[in-house]
C-alpha cells in the first residue's frame, strides 16, 4: 500500500516537517557523493550498531560510549539508497504535517525525536547482537504513523494498492502497514535468530507503539481546539 495524500486539513504551516525533510535530503546528497568505501564507513561510523550498545551496556566489549549511543541519533538523518531517503521523506510528507498542526513546531520536534530513539532501542532489544549499522528515518516517521492512527482515524487516504487507487481510513491502511512490519519483524527473527541487519522491523514497530502513547502525553498545542481552529 503507498499512501498517495490525504484529506485531514491543517491549519499552520508545518515548517519543521520542510526543515526535516530539508536536511535528510541534503545528507542523503553528501552520502551520495562520497565513493563506496567511504560511504560504507560513514554509515558504520554514524548508523546505530546494535551490538555496540549491547557491548556497552553488559560491559563485554571496549567500545566507546559516545561511539555506540550518539549514532542512535544520528541513524536518524541517514539512509542507505535513494529509494529509502524517498520513501521515508514521502511518508513523512503526507503525515508529518497534520501531527506538527497538533502538536506545536518545538514539541512536534521533541516528539519525533524522542519517537526515532525509543524506535532504536526497540531493534536494539529485540536485535542486540547485529553488527550491521541502522540507518534512516523511518523509525522516528513510524512514530508519526502511530500518532496519525490515534488522532485521525477516519481521515480519508488515497492508496495505490495493487492494480488501482482507493480511498480508504486510516485506521486501515496504518493498521495494515502496523501488522506487516510486525509479523516481517517476527519472520525475521525467526529466521535468523535476530541476530542479522537488513530492514529494521522492530525499529518501525517500537517508533508506532512509541508514537500512539506518546501523543496521548504530549498535549496538543496551546489554543487549538478539536476542530483545528484558534
Amino acid at each position: 500500500m503507498l499512501p498517495i495524500r490525504d484529506d485531514q486539513p491543517r491549519f499552520s504551516t508545518p515548517y519543521v516537517t520542510y526543515f526535516l525533510i530539508a536536511i535528510n535530503v541534503i545528507i542523503f546528497f553528501f552520502e551520495s557523493a562520497l565513493d563506496p568505501e567511504n560511504f560504507r564507513l560513514f554509515l558504520y561510523q554514524f548508523g546505530m550498531i546494535p551490538a555496540h550498545v549491547t557491548a556497552v551496556v553488559t560491559q563485554t566489549g571496549d567500545i566507546n560510549p559516545l561511539g555506540a549511543f550518539v549514532p542512535m541519533f544520528t541513524s536518524m538523518f541517514l539512509h542507505g539508497s535513494w529509494g529509502h531517503v524517498i520513501g521515508n521523506m514521502w511518508f513523512l510528507w503526507i503525515f508529518g504535517d497534520n501531527i506538527e498542526d497538533h502538536l506545536g513546531h518545538f514539541k512536534y520536534l521533541t516528539f519525533y525525536l524522542i519517537s526515532g530513539l525509543i524506535a532504536s532501542l526497540a531493534q536494539i532489544v529485540l536485535n542486540p547482537f547485529s553488527g550491521v549499522p541502522n540507518v534512516g528515518a523511518s523509525g522516528a516517521i513510524a512514530g508519526v504513523l502511530g500518532a496519525y492512527f490515534v488522532l485521525y482515524p477516519r481521515a480519508r487516504l488515497l492508496t495505490w494498492f495493487g492494480l488501482g487507487f482507493f480511498y480508504l481510513p486510516a485506521w486501515v491502511m496504518l493498521g495494515f502497514w502496523f501488522v506487516y512490519q510486525f509479523l516481517s519483524g517476527a519472520a525475521s527473527a525467526v529466521a535468523y535468530s535476530g541476530q542479522t541487519g537488513g530492514v529494521a522491523f522492530w525499529a518501525h514497530v517500537g517508533g508506532f507503539v512509541a508514537g500512539i502513547v506518546l501523543i496521548k502525553i504530549f498535549p496538543q498545542r496551546a489554543g487549538r481546539d478539536r476542530y483545528g481552529t484558534w
